[in-house]
């Protein structure tokens, strides 16, 4: 049972970050935008059983949850809090994912062969990843075709209006001045 060491709030006046002290994962995210896509995951599907979720994320010590506008965040914690107490320390998440979906886009861009998705993805690790995990958030390469870099923003980083402008500008531009000056980058 994974104990809350600490609640954050998060850029996203709708989501906050729960910190935990043992991890539900290990290295892989795992992202569910409704209720239906978590039904194979029990943390997740726990979670959207509270009521008034609009999505979960989590990863190794983290669980981003977004909840809808109507419930306030005093109403909506002690609540929150039970199905995160009650889970697996360690959560497999859904069983049927294989190891390149669990993990995400980097691995099944990356097997693309394009050297190009192991720098962007090395300085996204080292420059850009932990502060969206920071704010409870993360963030994955789904595709690197032609000059477009496809990317998506998961946990409170989806939703959240400044990754959509000013953080993906910045991406844009550090690709650019490092790896690819015609890469452009797109949030899908």
């Amino acid at each position: 049972m994974p104990k809350i060491a600490d609640i954050q709030e998060t850029p996203n006046p709708n989501a906050v970050k729960f910190i935990l002290r043992e991890p539900v994962s290990h290295g892989t995210s795992h992202q569910f935008e409704s209720v239906e896509k978590a039904a194979e995951d029990e943390l997740a599907k726990a979670i959207f059983d509270v009521g008034n979720v609009v999505s979960v994320f989590y990863m190794d010590k983290m669980i981003t949850v977004e909840k809808t506008d109507e419930v306030d965040w005093d109403e909506a914690l002690p609540l929150l809090a039970v199905p995160i107490r009650a889970a697996d320390a360690v959560s497999n998440g859904n069983g049927n994912r294989s190891a390149a979906e669990a993990v995400g886009g980097p691995i099944a861009a990356a097997a693309g062969g394009d050297p190009r998705i192991a720098e962007i993805d090395a300085l996204l690790d080292e420059r850009i990843r932990p502060y969206l995990a920071s704010d409870g958030g993360w963030l994955e390469i789904l595709s690197l075709e032609d000059k477009k870099l496809k990317i998506r923003y998961q946990g409170a980083c989806g939703s959240c209006p400044s990754s959509l402008t000013g953080t993906l500008m910045a991406i844009e531009n550090m690709i650019q001045d490092e790896i690819d000056p015609e890469i452009d980058v797109e949030a899908v």
